[in-house]
């Protein structure tokens, strides 16, 4: 909505491709000799008698003590060393797959177009881009003027590659160029704990001036024509309940708070209106927000209010020509765009009605036309709208059944040309420009795979499956066209294997996207499956509710029935569903494993929020006051205490036998705490009545996102597909 100049920027994403058979069998000759580490003794930890006892119940929690009382500092042996412990087991377990893993990450290296670089953008009076050199595992950022020709040498103004040596992992946060493109302000993260530091750089001299804000959370935006900067500083316990002004030259302990929030529950963040004139400062939670503005030239006079904050009701503003437009839930579930005058903006007029079928999710102002995204029976839409005729939509057409499709970055108000990207599960990751006045999309780019890439060669389909409680639940899968074949010549027959994967959490939609990584898997003949389950917003808002709260069990079974019901349309079998999420997600795997493990061949849990009912009661963590609105808060209500102890993975881990399984953490992880699943995976070392593998590795200098850098990252990725290939006997499995 609002046109910060915030850009938040992450490294290269997920990228892969095939080895010949004969590599892949050297790799299952050198991977062979499993049966050594299998009989490698898993750590046991001790337990420790501790219980808590809420509306009357109680709890034992014998593994409570592995949460380090003095975190965020960590410190106690005794928890280091059983976490070293656990990491010195996954290596054992893994060291026999180590040739494996090499040629995962070698095709999935193979797919990657070493010296990529991004689609230059006009902002202000430079074209702003950025690079990887060969090799290298961080971005280089660039600009030149407009105008300026082919030959022009371009400005390399920030080399990320630079800023993360001597460190064993770097983040870039926000970077935000001033409006008279002089300044570059940029924050960065060199332990995974997410707390940036900023700095600022004249561009026009090449000097880092002497400022230096430390424990930022969130943001950088310019203001007060180009002298200071607002940003979000982070609390002791991560969370952001401040917008703070920094003039620059000033020292950073005289910054002005502009907003202060008392609702611990509650999150603040700042940015720019379309045309740039407006600070606009948010706050709010999972449900509720409340928004403030004030002029971006004298951002430290009194803020105006919009509306006061009514619990349920979210809205998000933009401003043009004097005139605000209001996106909100206030009086439909799948949200309304209003607008109102500065002098009255809370007196709400409706642009376009909110509606049953059109799912509006955001919108964008510029000088000639606004934009609307948003879902129509769960497949994304860009359109084009007027600001005489609003209700009239222009709506971008995409060449495909199923895609992922939005707004890309379109940093000026006066564009004529929408930067837009677009993917799909078989076509990879493209960059447009449509021509608004010409209603035309112009392909600047494409994701280049250099060991080659065959869309024909592949099919992607879209099928519905009914879930117990008759609700019909979409899932997006892909594979190969001659994926019998493949699996013939590795002595398969009949359904093969499919990997199954979700999120399902805070409305996010897992879109239909493309994956190179992914490919490993796919050409060895898996299918590779989304399960759109509750808890996203795939199919509107009232699809997010049905799976949060007092509902969230409907996200866990809409993933066990998702995976039965691909096993009974014959894409796989039983036993030969893998499956994998992450944080929330992660919380997905530890509650499918308790309620159906004989489902699945082989789990991977990244980060997952498994001790969801011993967060949820502690306040003084660093995310959990915000996140009550979306699980509920067991603390003041009996009745959601009772409803998390009923799913909590960690809580409901019992005597049965579970599949293969592997999870990862981070030490300095302050989303999902690493005591998570290192308790979880000491609870079900006891409770298991199995001898499958159980591995967990903790990245001992990360945090929430695994390793940092593009090679880093991708042979994480290599490690958790070795693990899956192992565990379902294919590890010699050729195209």
């Amino acid at each position: 909505m609002s046109k910060s100049r915030i850009a938040v920027l992450t490294c290269a994403g997920a990228l892969t491709a095939l080895l010949s058979s004969a590599a892949l069998a050297d790799a299952h000759q050198e991977s062979s000799p499993v049966t050594d580490s299998s009989t490698i003794t898993p750590p046991v930890a001790e337990k420790r008698e501790h219980t808590y006892t809420h509306h009357g119940i109680t709890i034992s929690d014998p593994y409570d003590w592995l949460y380090d009382k003095s975190y965020p500092e960590i410190d106690d042996e005794d928890v280091l060393d059983h976490v070293r412990a656990e990491n010195a087991y996954f290596e054992a377990q893994m060291e026999p797959q180590a040739a494996l893993t090499e040629t995962l990450f070698t095709e999935m290296r193979g797919r990657i177009k070493e010296d990529d670089s991004t689609v230059p953008q006009r902002m202000g009076e430079y074209l702003y881009w950025s690079e990887f050199d060969e090799g290298e595992q961080y971005r280089k950022h660039y600009r030149k003027p407009v105008g300026a020709g082919e030959d022009a040498e371009p400005q390399l103004i920030l080399d990320q590659n630079v800023l993360a040596e001597g460190h064993e992992y770097f983040r870039l946060g926000a970077l935000s160029i001033s409006q008279n493109g002089r300044f570059m302000a940029y924050s960065t993260d060199t332990s995974g704990a997410e707390r940036y530091t900023a700095r600022i750089m004249d561009l026009e001299t090449g000097e880092l001036l002497a400022d230096e804000i430390t424990n930022l959370r969130s943001g950088l935006t310019w203001v007060a024509g180009d002298s200071a900067l607002v940003y979000g500083p982070s609390s002791e316990n991560w969370r952001t309940l401040e917008a703070r002004l920094h003039v620059i030259g000033t020292p950073a302990e005289d910054d002005v708070v502009l907003y202060k929030e008392e609702d611990e529950s509650f999150s603040v963040g700042a940015g720019l209106s379309a045309q740039e004139d407006y600070l606009i400062i948010s706050t709010g939670d999972n449900e509720t927000s409340e928004v403030r503005f004030v002029s971006a030239a004298d951002p430290t006079a009194p803020l105006t209010l919009i509306k006061a904050r009514t619990t349920g009701v979210e809205y998000g503003v933009d401003i043009r020509e004097g005139e605000l437009f209001v996106w909100t839930n206030d009086d439909h579930i799948n949200f309304r765009l209003a607008k109102a005058s500065l002098d009255a903006p809370g007196d709400w007029e409706t642009v376009i009605a909110g509606s049953d079928e059109f799912y509006l999710t955001d919108f964008d102002l510029f000088e000639g036309f606004f934009v609307t995204e948003g879902r129509l029976n769960g497949l994304d839409q860009v359109q084009i709208r007027q600001y005489n005729a609003p209700t009239t939509a222009q709506p971008i057409a995409f060449p495909e059944a199923s895609y992922s499709a939005g707004l890309s970055n379109n940093p000026e108000y006066g564009q004529t040309k929408l930067r837009l990207s677009y993917e799909s599960m078989v076509t990879p990751d493209s960059v447009y420009d449509y021509d608004v006045a010409g209603a035309s999309l112009d392909l600047l780019k494409q994701q280049e795979i250099p060991s080659g890439y065959d869309a024909s060669l592949y099919v992607t389909q879209r099928v519905e499956v009914e879930a117990r409680d008759g609700t019909m639940v979409p899932a997006s899968i892909v594979m190969r066209k001659d994926r019998a074949e493949i699996l013939a010549a590795q002595g398969i027959e009949g359904a093969g294997p499919l990997h199954l994967y979700a999120y399902g959490s805070y409305g996010y939609a897992v879109p239909p996207g493309f994956s190179t990584t992914r490919l490993s898997l796919v050409d060895r003949g898996f299918a590779y499956a989304i399960a759109h389950v509750r808890g996203g917003d795939d199919l509107g808002r009232r699809w997010y509710l049905q799976g949060k709260g007092l509902e969230r069990t409907n996200t866990f079974n809409d993933f066990v029935d998702v995976g039965r019901g691909l096993i009974a349309q014959g894409f796989t079998a039983e036993g030969m569903v893998t499956a994998s999420g992450g944080s929330a997600g992660g919380e997905v795997m530890g509650a499918i494993v308790n309620q159906d493990p004989s489902q699945y061949g082989a789990i991977v849990a990244h980060v997952p929020f498994v001790d969801v009912l011993g967060t949820m009661l502690n306040a003084e963590l660093p995310l959990t006051p915000g996140e009550w609105q979306e699980w509920g808060n067991p603390i003041e209500s009996k009745e959601a205490f009772a409803h998390i102890l009923s799913y909590s993975p960690y809580d409901q881990v019992s005597a049965q036998d579970y599949p293969p399984m592997m999870v990862t953490a981070g030490l300095n992880d302050p989303r999902v705490t690493y005591w998570e699943p290192a308790k979880w995976v000491a609870l079900l070392r006891e409770m298991k009545t199995d001898d499958n593998v159980l591995v967990m590795k903790t990245n001992m200098g990360a945090g929430h996102g695994g390793q940092s850098g593009r090679w880093n990252s991708l042979r994480e990725t290599a490690e958790e597909f070795a693990f899956i290939l192992w565990q379902m006997e294919m590890m010699d499995a050729a195209k």
